[in-house]
């Protein structure tokens, strides 16, 4: 029996000592008692529809401001991440278990080749029974090596007592994470996520049908950019529909401001990013500038060295109309401060398709003009106190001009004419020129979104507005 304690006691000393100093960092415990507090994260709010502000104006209608999240929350939950990570630590103890296993039938053949050392031992006392006048010294001196032998043995055992401890402390800490685990998969258990993902759509429809009320909105705030791609030459332009389904997120690339009249065609924001090119249009003109635009399918382009705007429809791939910009000046004559052949900048909102260009009649300074789409006939004009090349960049937003000065490290806007009350202001709405030199800039009303070419880069800025919801009771 004590030959066996002896074998029994080696292996677990062994399994032991690499436990005590391996097995805790393999699954993450220490050697206290693992509570529930001790396992898990903490837990952080996920982020999603918010209300930035609300307030009523004097005839009591509702103001606010809302801000939608990204779809399919339920696939990152936080819980569902910590059961995960759980689940990965109890398959590590399988696998640590399975290592002990292996070393312990080594450390078994060790104490089994002791037990026949012993057995030996036993045999030589036996001897010395029978003729103990002559073989006294030799068989003695045998016997202080075989014990020198087994002085190893002493430690080992001594360490057992410490480890047994250890042993008993790792089944109990398995308890407390088994039960916590079990915590949680009954605590997840009862969300039916099915009914939450459904209530979160219902959520999506409903602030989607609010959106639609929104009037036009004054600009208040412009935040990011997020650089999407960097690509290109320094100058250049990329832009999606405004008046595309909301399937459609077909995205129009054409680098350059002049040379090049080849416009190229992804299905998506992500075809856009990986490079996935879907379609090549050849146009017949080459263009002027960067400030094109893309409305309802069809390319608002300014032909090179002319005044001449050119609709073009990628459906059909020909030019649907023609039209000379009267008095406009073009080829550099009233660029943007950053030069680039900009003198004619095509832009669309939420009213419609507009130009903004300068002329000898109105001393350079800007002009507005609203263009039918399909004939690219001037509907009306405005004509600005702003000189044309002093601005970096502009874009329009729900009739109003909004005037940057972009070409510099510290951007912002500055002046802003409403072609609704004809007047201006000038304004102080800062944003971010992170790549210093911005050659395109161009609001997407679809996306209430500016999309930027900065040096290369091609950038998102969001943009905040005051909007006013209407009621059943507005006329």
């Amino acid at each position: 029996p004590l030959l066996k304690l002896g074998a029994v006691l080696s292996t677990v000393a062994t399994i032991s000592n690499w436990m005590s100093q391996t097995l805790p960092y393999l699954v993450g415990l220490n050697t206290t008692r693992v509570t529930a507090s001790a396992t898990l994260t903490q837990l952080s709010p996920k982020e999603g529809w918010q209300v930035y502000s609300s307030a009523q104006d004097p005839d009591g209608r509702c103001i606010c401001t809302v801000v939608a999240p990204e779809q399919n929350l339920c696939s990152r939950d936080a819980k569902s991440r910590q059961l995960r990570q759980l689940l990965e630590k109890v398959q590590n103890m399988s696998q640590s278990i399975e290592v002990l296993n292996l070393r312990t039938q080594r450390d078994f053949q060790y104490v089994l080749k002791m037990e026949t050392q012993m057995k030996g031992l036993k045999a030589k006392f036996r001897q010395i029974e029978d003729d103990r006048k002559t073989l006294m010294t030799k068989h003695f001196q045998e016997l202080k090596e075989k014990m020198d032998e087994l002085l190893p043995l002493i430690p080992v055992l001594e360490q057992y007592k410490t480890d047994a401890k250890l042993i008993t402390q790792f089944k109990e800490e398995i308890r407390n994470l088994s039960t916590v685990l079990t915590g949680i998969q009954e605590e997840i258990g009862a969300y039916d996520y099915e009914e939450l993902h459904q209530r979160v759509l219902s959520l999506e429809s409903r602030l989607r049908d609010c959106m639609k009320k929104l009037t036009c909105g004054k600009l208040m705030k412009i935040t990011g950019p997020i650089t999407v791609k960097i690509s290109g030459t320094r100058f250049g332009a990329w832009m999606t529909d405004p008046l595309a389904s909301e399937k459609n997120n077909r995205v129009w690339y054409m680098d350059s401001y002049t040379n090049n009249k080849i416009v190229r065609e992804f299905k998506s924001i992500a075809d856009f990013v990986s490079g996935a090119e879907s379609r090549t249009y050849n146009l017949p003109f080459k263009w002027a500038g960067t400030n094109h635009v893309v409305y309802n399918g069809s390319l608002y382009f300014n032909k090179y060295q002319s005044n001449i705007i050119i609709k073009y429809s990628f459906d059909t791939g020909r030019v649907l109309a023609q039209r000379s910009l009267e008095y406009a000046g073009f080829h550099n004559v009233y660029p943007y401060t950053w030069g680039g052949f900009s003198d004619i900048d095509l832009m669309a909102d939420e009213i419609g398709l507009w130009a903004v260009y300068a002329t000898n009649q109105n001393a350079g300074n800007i002009v507005i003009s609203q263009l039918n789409q399909d004939t690219l006939e001037v509907l009306k004009s405005w004509s600005t106190g702003y000189p044309k090349r002093s601005a970096g960049e502009s874009f329009m937003i729900c009739g109003t001009l909004y005037v940057t000065n972009s070409h510099l490290t510290g951007a912002k806007v500055y002046y802003s004419y409403s072609t609704k009350s004809s007047t201006y202001e000038y304004t102080d709405i800062p944003f971010h020129n992170q790549y210093f030199h911005i050659s395109m800039l161009d609001y997407n009303a679809r996306d209430r979104a500016l999309y930027a070419w900065n040096n290369g880069h091609q950038v998102l800025f969001n943009v905040t507005l005051f909007h006013v919801i209407k009621t059943e009771d507005d006329t």
